[in-house]
C-alpha cells in the first residue's frame, strides 16, 4: 500500500462515475430540454413572423418610392397561392419577388373582394402604383403556425405601410 506524505497509508481511490448518477444527469437534462423546448419554438416562430412583416413593410415602401423617383407605374403582385409579393415597372429587366418564410402564410389581401361564386377570389391581387397618384388601400394579412397574426397596409394619406393588428373576424 503506498505511504501518503503524512505518514498514513492511503487506499486507493476510485476515479469515476457511477450508473445511478449518469441517470440522475441525463434525466435532468432531458427535463430542462423539455421545459425549454416549446418556448424556444414560440421564439423562432415570433422572429420568422416579424421578419416577414418587416420584409413586407420593406418591399411595399421600395414599390412605392420606386415609382416617385423613377416616375413609373410599378406593379405589385400579392400571391397567397404562391405565398409571395413580386413587384414590376414599366423598366425592362426589373422584377423583384419576396418570398414569405417557412412557416409564415399570407392569409387575406386587402381590401377584400366581394364574394365569388366559384372559387377564392384573393389568390392573386394586382394593384398599381402611380407616380404622384393615389395610393392604393392595399394590405396583406399574415399568419404564423402558432396563429398569431400581423396586418402590413398602407396608408392611404401618407403612402407608408405600418404594422398593426388584425381585424377582428
Amino acid at each position: 500500500m503506498p505511504i501518503s506524505s503524512a505518514g498514513r497509508i492511503s487506499r486507493p481511490s476510485s476515479a469515476g462515475v457511477t450508473l445511478i448518477e449518469m441517470l440522475v444527469v441525463v434525466a435532468l437534462i432531458s427535463l430542462m430540454v423539455g421545459i425549454s423546448y416549446p418556448a424556444l419554438t414560440s421564439g423562432i416562430e415570433s422572429l420568422r413572423l416579424n421578419a416577414a412583416t418587416n420584409g413586407v413593410v420593406s418591399f411595399l415602401d421600395y414599390g412605392l418610392s420606386r415609382a416617385e423617383r423613377r416616375q413609373q407605374v410599378v406593379e405589385i403582385v400579392i400571391s397567397k397561392e404562391d405565398n409571395s409579393i413580386e413587384m414590376r415597372s414599366s423598366e425592362p429587366g426589373f422584377y423583384r419577388k419576396l418570398q414569405m418564410p417557412e412557416g409564415v402564410s399570407i392569409v387575406q389581401v386587402y381590401p377584400p373582394l366581394p364574394e365569388q361564386s366559384s372559387g377564392d377570389p384573393d389568390l392573386i391581387r394586382n394593384f398599381l402604383l402611380y407616380p404622384g397618384g393615389a395610393v392604393p388601400p392595399l394590405g396583406v394579412q399574415l399568419i404564423n403556425r402558432r396563429n398569431v397574426q400581423r396586418v402590413v397596409r398602407v396608408d392611404p394619406i401618407t403612402g407608408v405601410p405600418r404594422i398593426e393588428a388584425p381585424p377582428e373576424q
